[in-house]
């Protein structure tokens, strides 16, 4: 059985929650593949590398990492965020 063919397999095992999250993962690898989605305005200063050390948990320091925010449009990125976390249960 090919990888495409377990993925496939697994996926359809999945409650659809999960299948979003999956989705939103298969899209950031698909950008995070593609150099020229970084614009000249939002650069990133480098990839993550195991020498990095991302137990920081402030956002002045995750942006050495990610540029800085450029838009009009963080109300609606923040209530999206909101509206697709699950529940934790512990």
């Amino acid at each position: 059985m090919t990888i495409k063919e377990q993925i496939n397999q697994e996926l359809a095992k999945l409650p659809e929650p999960l299948l979003q999250e999956i989705l939103d993962f298969i899209q950031f690898l698909q950008s995070k593949h593609q150099p020229e989605n970084i614009s000249a305005n939002n650069p990133v200063s480098q990839p993550l590398t195991a020498e990095h050390n991302c137990t920081s948990s402030t956002a002045e320091d995750l942006l050495e990492f990610v540029g800085s925010w450029e838009g009009s449009d963080i109300r609606e990125c923040l209530q999206l965020v909101h509206e697709s976390r699950m529940q934790l249960e512990f």
